[in-house]
């Protein structure tokens, strides 16, 4: 998949693109608006094309569409988590310092006359202090600016931010444009991606099929033993095995507690939903302070089983 910057072809938004269009062309856009969807569903990649429509810079040969791909467009400012140069990956925040330049960027005049576009990509990860100021932002929004915000968690955005953005939900995209979007991935990948390319591709890297066989043992029952320490220490080294571990194994606790809550087994559906949201904060804590990642694959499994 290409970089949101560098993609024009949008696929399978379009009646979000049209919203959009439409209520900016009633002269009534509001300031603010929320895309959310699953991750790797495309909202950054709508995002810029939102920026591309306001900036004059649908045509990929325009001047405006140039400096957009290349990030040197003077009325456009992306906010997203910074990498930290000492671990070499992504912080698990944005910070008020990430969020400071917005304030000053909107308040300049715009540089080509038109529309000043903030992309906040990845909303959820603003910290209490950063999403305190980017509030403050809009709650007094300056005319001629739109604050496009994404999201793959809108409940863990504060209610106030929420309400002062107009929704814009992603629905998944079709089988014929996953298929175009991500052709060589699997049948049975695409099967298990819910219409989104990102998380495609990202299950995808599961290329035996280990992690999610391993997940399935630890969801029908089987708890740690010695014999899955060589795989647990393989799953750890992998670059993406950690995450993909916690991606399925959250996603069949999420599931085992929608399918208890349906035929009313409440005591299952609140524990499962319990070890959901641990699983949750034993990643993001994994993640935040760069700890043993076979030491939590292990936590994660006593974690499922209840011990």
């Amino acid at each position: 998949m290409t970089d949101p910057r560098h993609t024009f072809d949008l696929r399978g938004h379009e009646a979000a693109e049209e919203t959009f269009r439409a209520a900016l062309a009633s002269g009534r856009s509001h300031h603010a608006w929320l895309i959310s969807g699953p991750a790797g569903i495309g909202k950054a990649t709508l995002a810029f094309r939102l920026a591309r429509i306001l900036l004059n810079g649908e045509d990929p040969a325009s001047a405006a569409a140039r400096r957009v791909t290349a990030g040197t467009h003077g009325d456009l400012l992306e906010i997203s988590r910074a990498v930290d140069e000492k671990k070499g990956r992504l912080r698990g925040e944005i910070t008020a310092a990430d969020v400071r330049p917005v304030q000053s960027f909107l308040h300049h005049t715009a540089t080509e006359g038109g529309w000043r576009v903030v992309i906040v990509d990845g909303a959820e990860y603003l910290n209490r202090f950063a999403a305190n100021a980017l509030l403050k932002i809009l709650e007094e929004p300056p005319p001629k600016a739109i604050l496009l915000l994404t999201t793959a968690s809108p409940g863990r955005l504060l209610p106030t931010i929420r309400s002062r953005c107009r929704a814009l939900a992603l629905s998944p995209l079709p089988d014929a444009d996953m298929r175009v979007l991500v052709p060589d991935v699997p049948e049975d990948v695409l099967a298990r991606s819910h219409g989104s390319p990102g998380r495609a591709l990202f299950l995808a890297q599961d290329r035996d099929g280990a992690i999610a066989a391993f997940v399935a043992e630890i969801l029908a029952g089987k708890t740690l033993t010695a014999d899955m320490l060589p795989l647990i220490d393989r799953i750890a080294r992998e670059t993406e095995g950690f995450a993909l571990l916690c991606d399925l194994l959250g996603e069949g606790l999420a599931d085992r507690a929608r399918s208890a809550a349906r035929r009313g087994d409440l005591p299952v559906a609140d524990s499962s939903a319990r070890q959901c949201s641990e699983l949750d904060t034993l990643r993001r804590q994994t993640d935040g302070f760069n700890l043993d990642k076979a030491q939590a694959i292990r936590q994660a499994v006593e974690l499922a089983a209840g011990t």
